[in-house]
Order: C-alpha cells, then structure tokens, then sequence
C-alpha cells in the first residue's frame, strides 16, 4: 500500500521528533570543543578520553553486570508468573497474585526504592544479611521491579498460543518437560527475548532505585552520569551515549533476527505435524 504525501510527511515528522535529538547528540560526540553546543571540528579524543576514565569504564562494567543478571533473573521469574497467571485457571488469589504482579509497573521509583531500602536495611538487622548494600542489593531490586514487565510481555504470547499443539506433542507420548522445550519454548521465544531486552533496557537505565539500595563502591553509570552532569555535561558524555545506541541497534537487529527465525519455525510446526 503506498503512503499518500500527508501521511509521507506526517511520518517523516515522527521519525524526526524521534531520532533528530540522537543525530545531534552522535554529531556532537565527534565535535573538537569541549563546549558540547559549540562545534569546533571534527575528533575522536573524547572517545580515547572515555576509555581512559577508570570511574566511568568501572561504572559501565558494573551496570553491564546488573542488567545481564537481571533481565535474566526477570525472564525466569516472569515465565513462571505468566504460566500461573494463563495456564492455572481461575486459582483462588488470581486477581490479587496479578495486581501483585502488575503493580510495579504504575509504582513510582521513588516509593520502590524507599520501600527496597527499608526491607534491606530490616533483613540486616534481623538475620545480619545484607550486611551492607551494594552490587547485590541492586541486583535483587532490578530483578523485582522488571520482573513485572517480563511477565506481562511473556503473558500475552502464551495467552496467544494454540494449546492443540502442545495437546498433540502429548498424544504423540511426548513427556511435558520435552513438549515445553521443543514445542512451547520456541514458539514464546520471541517474547523471551523481547522481555530480556525490555528489562536489560530498564536496569541500565535506571537511577531512582539504585541510587537507594547502592552503597559504596557500587556505583551505576546512570548514577556517574546524573553526577558528571550537574557539573556541566561533558563531550564524553556524548561519546558514551553514542557507543551505548551502537550497542543497543546491534543488539536489537540480532533479536529481531532471532526472534523472525523463532516465529517462522513456531509456523512451520503445523504443517510438520
């Protein structure tokens, strides 16, 4: 179907008001002046001078590790939620265990992390762990609230799904741990990955909670960059945002790929059959 001139230029409108700022801000990463809004030429040094500031390198590697641990502490967590939630009927407490589960999603940070700070801090006086905060506390309180979004992306593909195909791998003789890895989990991939992505998207950028359940030495980049940038925003900055988009189209064009080869094989297991 081809697009008529106003709904040309209504998209290109949208893609603009979308990725301009990121144009600019990719531009400005090669820009010779320190001032970041005044263009003096092109350079790479304050690429060369990022990887050289040990602070913010230890910073990255710090939330590299948190959100990897938690998106997949998320994914497990929230794929046994959504098989209680779909697949167990109407238990008594459904609606109560699904508020429960959703609710994160409409808490703000601020009440999150005061409440995760406070259960820290009476988990330590009470059975001596945590003894401080740190990596870990922040680990565990990712791991709560993306935990939440897991479930609702997982949720809606298995509610998606045609339960004659698994029904059928069983009358075959199929053992259900063998119908779940060859059958369901490939057909649910897509949302796997897509709620791997959503919640190793939302570790990285969260500052609110990490910033009450991080103690010493455990500093997150969005928390070395909220702090560089009340002194003035830095052209590394810049540098840094510019490599994180790199990595985050890279990473979306591999999923994208991978979750097109799950859902075309997941439509080739009924003509198999």
């Amino acid at each position: 179907m081809k697009l008529n001139k106003l709904s040309l230029t209504v998209l290109t409108l949208g893609f603009a008001f979308l990725y301009l700022p990121i144009v600019l801000l990719i531009g400005y990463s090669f820009n010779e002046s320190r001032l970041v809004t005044v263009w003096a030429g092109f350079s790479t040094k304050w690429y060369g001078e990022l990887f050289a500031d040990d602070q913010m390198m230890s910073a990255v590697w710090l939330s590299l590790k948190i959100a990897m641990g938690a998106s997949t502490g998320a994914i497990i967590l929230g794929t046994l939620a959504a098989f209680a939630l779909v697949r167990f009927g109407r238990f008594w407490g459904h609606t109560l265990f699904g508020s429960m589960i959703n609710a994160p999603l409409v808490m703000p940070d601020v009440i999150t992390g005061l409440s995760l700070l406070l259960l820290f801090v009476a988990m330590g006086q009470l059975f001596g762990w945590p003894a401080e905060r740190g990596s870990l506390t922040i680990l565990l309180a990712h791991i709560t609230f993306c935990t939440a979004y897991a479930a609702i992306v997982i949720s809606s593909r298995l509610k998606e799904m045609d339960l004659s195909l698994e029904e059928a791998a069983m009358d075959l003789g199929a053992h259900p741990f063998k119908v779940f890895w060859l059958v369901t989990l490939p057909i649910i991939a897509p949302s796997l990955v897509a709620g791997w992505l959503l919640s190793f998207t939302l570790s990285m950028d969260d500052l609110v909670i990490a910033s009450f359940v991080s103690g010493p030495g455990s500093t997150t980049l969005p928390m070395v960059v909220f702090s560089s940038v009340r002194l003035g925003v830095s052209p590394k900055i810049n540098a840094l945002a510019t490599l994180i988009v790199l990595v985050v189209s890279i990473a979306v064009c591999v999923a994208w790929w991978f979750a097109r080869k799950a859902e075309r094989d997941a439509q080739m297991l009924p003509d198999e059959e």
